[in-house]
């Protein structure tokens, strides 16, 4: 990102904490609040940078607080190893500051894990938590697998992890919503979906992670917003390199992706789900589709389809660098996330009617 570009954001982010509401024009029955996702301050939980002005996260508590202090209206947080008083804290905290908050949950992977399981989705429901995403897969199916047998086995291991957790899900009536993590394309997903057919397994949808694996946005959430308990309201840039293309997350209205279309979308299918932005403040990721490497677990995408999508991707590059924050102090890369969610939350307010 060029430092001009970052001076601007950062002292325009002084004024935003002081802008009103904007007025909402969202559907009755909808939660206008407007929530953020835990991967969005990336770097205060999980980069353990030394800083006075923007220290680590130590709880679900201080990220609640700074968020509201900013503006958002709910957090989508982890619930892992909250014990009895942090419970009753999160519950506390939510209702006085008027806040939702969705958990965040890792799947069992064995029947040993179950236990574990269960006893977080139990202490997150008491605190409040009646939506919990999670993913089947942590990284990039790109840059996780080398070969095809390598997913299928993910793919047999995802299915039990999920079969273990529908059941705890259901006797404790919450919702479990996976994740489309750069995993699954949206045919793959359906597909998972319909092996289990429960009302308590749904999706959280990500509005730009399929584009990492060569499908159309707008596409994924068509076919995914039947589905969908929460969302990863995000917006992408894009840029062409060598090796295939570069995929970036940038503040909302300064990408391609028809969000207002989106919201519309997923509200016909659920009009009281939960919108949280997913701004993840990062250097550009690599999708090197040229290569073949990235090719090891697909065996279904055609030269046609191929040549389809990066015409759509150069349709959608700008010409114009996307942002990238490596070469910055630590402060200032922590500053520039917290003006990146502030600006997408006030664009959230100006354009799409969040409160």
């Amino acid at each position: 990102m060029e430092r001009r570009t970052f001076l601007k954001r950062t002292a325009t982010t002084g004024i935003a904490l002081s802008m009103p509401v904007f007025p909402s024009f969202l559907t009755a029955g909808s939660d206008n609040r407007f929530g953020v996702a835990e991967a969005g301050y990336y770097m205060r939980w999980y980069r353990d940078l030394p800083s006075t002005a923007f220290p680590p996260f130590e709880s679900a508590l201080e990220m609640m607080d700074h968020c509201h202090a900013l503006g958002f209206g709910g957090v989508q947080v982890n619930v892992r190893g909250w014990d009895r008083e942090m419970v009753r804290e999160v519950r506390n905290r939510q209702e006085s500051l008027g806040m939702f908050v969705e958990g965040q949950i890792r799947l069992p992977r064995d029947d040993a894990d179950a236990d574990r399981f269960e006893k977080e989705i139990r202490a997150g429901k008491d605190a409040g938590v009646r939506i919990f995403r999670t993913v089947c897969l942590s990284g990039r199916r790109y840059e996780n697998f080398s070969d095809l047998e390598s997913f299928e086995k993910f793919r047999r291991e995802s299915r039990e992890a999920i079969r273990r957790a529908e059941p705890i899900a259901a006797k404790h009536r919450v919702k479990l919503a996976v994740e489309n993590h750069k995993d699954w394309r949206a045919g793959e997903m359906l597909n998972l979906l319909s092996e289990f057919d429960s009302e308590w397994i749904g999706v959280t949808l990500d509005t730009g992670n399929n584009i990492a694996l060569l499908e159309r946005p707008m596409e994924v959430v068509d076919a995914l917003a039947p589905y969908t308990f929460s969302v990863h309201l995000k917006d992408m840039g894009v840029e062409e390199y060598p090796d295939g293309f570069l995929l970036s997350e940038v503040p909302l209205g300064e990408g391609y992706l028809d969000l207002q279309g989106m919201i519309n979308r997923i509200r016909k299918e659920n009009p009281s789900v939960r919108f949280n932005l997913e701004m993840i403040t990062r250097d550009p990721l690599e999708v090197p589709c040229l290569t073949p490497g990235y090719w090891a677990t697909f065996d279904q995408i055609g030269p046609a389809e191929l040549a389809e999508f990066l015409h759509h991707i150069r349709e959608h590059d700008t010409g114009q660098p996307l942002p990238r924050v490596s070469g910055f102090s630590d402060d200032v890369q922590l500053a520039l996330e917290v003006a990146n969610n502030r600006e997408s939350l006030v664009k959230a307010r100006e354009l799409y009617g969040f409160s």
